[in-house]
């Protein structure tokens, strides 16, 4: 890999997402996150063991995030016509207080996951082979980061 040819990743992890992670790994195994994009619950990444949601043609792996202390990596999925919408976002997976979907293994600890998203720079775009990031004026970034709730589900800068 040559030096303009750096791995760069669509997602991250908060420090406090990768706690919650090996706690989670601790009692439930190797995990997965699924992000659908619907209203709600399913605006959140849904943290699942790993293949107890079925994945196929209609989803992207976006990122096999490595959490330090976990031994295999969490791949991090989401359904292939939101990635259409959100290809050019950068995501890092957060944890909050608060009470996720039911579905999700977070649930029962009092803390969700959700989503912060921003634009991807051109640096990171060209890296992942896409084209530049949408800029404002003087080269700003066009959108800046939003939360992954009921009210902006559907992607970045759509309410």
């Amino acid at each position: 890999m040559s030096p303009q040819q750096t791995r760069v990743s669509r997602v991250a992890l908060t420090p406090g997402a990768a706690r919650l992670l090996r706690l989670l790994r601790e009692r439930h195994g190797p995990l997965m996150f699924h992000q659908s994009g619907g209203c709600c619950d399913g605006s959140s990444p849904m943290c699942y063991p790993e293949g107890e949601f079925r994945t196929g043609a209609s989803d992207v792996l976006l990122a096999e995030l490595a959490v330090p202390g976990v031994a295999e990596p969490v791949g991090f999925w989401m359904s292939a016509e939101q990635f259409e919408r959100w290809r050019h976002t950068h995501l890092t997976v957060d944890v909050v207080p608060g009470r996720g979907s039911g579905f999700s293994l977070e649930a029962p600890e009092g803390l969700r996951f959700l989503l912060r998203s921003r634009l991807l720079t051109d640096a990171e775009a060209r890296g992942l082979g896409e084209a530049a990031a949408a800029r404002g004026p003087a080269g700003q970034d066009a959108a800046s980061t939003s939360d992954s709730v009921c009210s902006r589900s559907g992607g970045p800068g759509r309410a």
